[in-house]
């Protein structure tokens, strides 16, 4: 299922009522002021995107990386530089300043890729502000999302629905709370719950089950950021994601698409296969969150269709560019390249998008796909007929083949770092 049933007013004429009227301009190449260039922080795949986004519009771009990434291999970046782990946020801002000094890079358009480092970047946006042009807002904002306890009591308040969670302060507030089973213990922030257990979340499906699996948690992150979460029926086959350009509470471009898979299968780390879908009710829930937070920038609003109440429930959102973000590109909206002209004060409007393109990152779907047919959750008709079609690829290109080569090569150390 692609889209679900909706009555009263059409969502097409109430999401265009809360778009802005300034005139649609054509993705074509426009010039940049003074020789700015982009640094993507970060390698891996959504990196690599970044790249080759900016690139064919001429914009010069330089990656830094602390690790071993495939991005640095690209035919189409200018330099590429080994800086410290965001996990040291006072060397990392150090090395940012002292590279944009080493190399004239002032006002050059940073591009985080990962959490981590939108976090440190948004606490540190009055500093970097005067050096850098910032696609990340300051922490006043980026709390709102980066902290998904926030996210869900500020969706509430917003009347924006979401899968029922309860915010347990100690193990007495957790046994007075009335739940249906299963349900997963979720952590406001994932990065540093994920690098401990290599779990995004633990799954309970029983009060004892539960009781063990939060007092596991307890010793693993601090007690105020640990949520309890109902699980949605099929949530797996009913992700949906609303990514637009978002400005002084208004919608510049977006795409909505539909994450059809991800490993893992029921809680994954990362899709595997996404493609654009039409579904209006989607941009309206997440203006209500980004208008009333003043958000700006590119960032991926995460919904799931809940068949018991018809309702689309906001899952979590992501202040930085996703995954598969280069769909966009191939949906006719370059959205990085966006972006990156607001900063130098050029407003882009693109008010359509295409429907149906794919987006594969296959290194992933294969064996996704193998697990599932093997499983019986998959048939080999539907695996065939999402290769068919506009389709791109998140790594692979005929233009630019040597990352592709190296991920291949990286494939066990990716695996044991990221999971993928």
């Amino acid at each position: 299922m692609d889209t679900a049933p909706t009555t009263g007013v059409s969502p097409e004429k109430k999401a265009a009522k809360i778009r802005n009227n300034i005139p649609e301009t054509a993705g074509t190449k426009i010039m940049f002021k003074d020789n700015v260039g982009a640094i993507i922080i970060g390698g891996h795949f959504q990196g690599l995107g970044l790249i080759r986004s900016l690139s064919e519009m001429g914009i010069p771009t330089i990656l830094i990386d602390h690790a071993p990434c495939i991005a640095r291999h690209s035919r189409y970046i200018n330099h590429f530089y080994r800086c410290p782990d965001v996990a040291d946020p006072v060397s990392f801002i150090s090395y940012l300043k002292n590279l944009s000094s080493r190399h004239s890079l002032e006002g050059w358009v940073l591009f985080p890729t990962d959490d981590e480092t939108v976090a440190v970047l948004s606490q540190n946006h009055k500093e970097l502000n005067g050096v850098f042009r910032l696609t990340t807002p300051s922490w006043d904002i980026i709390q709102n999302v980066h902290l998904k306890k926030n996210t869900y009591q500020l969706a509430e308040t917003l009347h924006i629905p979401i899968p029922k969670t309860f915010y347990p302060d100690s193990i007495e507030d957790l046994r007075n709370i009335k739940c249906k089973y299963p349900v997963i213990i979720k952590p406001s922030v994932m990065r540093p719950f994920f690098k401990k257990t290599g779990s995004k979340v633990f799954k309970a499906d029983n009060e004892s089950k539960l009781l063990e699996r939060y007092k596991q948690a307890c010793n693993i992150i601090n007690t105020e950021d640990i949520l309890i979460q109902e699980i949605i029926p099929d949530a797996c086959d009913n992700l949906y994601s609303f990514c637009p350009m978002f400005k002084d509470r208004k919608i510049f471009a977006r795409i909505i698409a539909k994450r059809c898979r991800q490993h893992p299968h029921d809680f994954g780390h990362a899709s595997t296969y996404v493609k654009t879908v039409a579904l209006p009710e989607l941009e309206l829930l997440s203006h209500k969150f980004l208008a009333a937070i003043n958000y700006y920038g590119l960032c991926e609003v995460e919904f799931v269709y809940d068949h018991r109440e018809k309702q689309y429930k906001l899952l979590e959102i992501n202040p930085r560019i996703w995954g598969w973000h280069t769909l966009a590109k191939k949906a006719g909206v370059n959205l990085p390249y966006m972006v990156f002209q607001d900063t130098l004060g050029i407003e882009i409007r693109k008010e359509h998008y295409e429907v149906g393109m794919k987006w594969l990152r296959m290194v992933t779907d294969i064996p996704t796909c193998l697990t599932g047919i093997i499983q019986g959750r998959l048939k080999w008709r539907d695996w065939y007929d999402s290769l068919t079609g506009q389709k791109e690829f998140a790594v692979f290109s005929l233009k630019d083949p040597a990352p592709a080569l190296a991920e291949i090569f990286m494939l066990p150390y990716l695996w044991v770092q990221r999971g993928f």
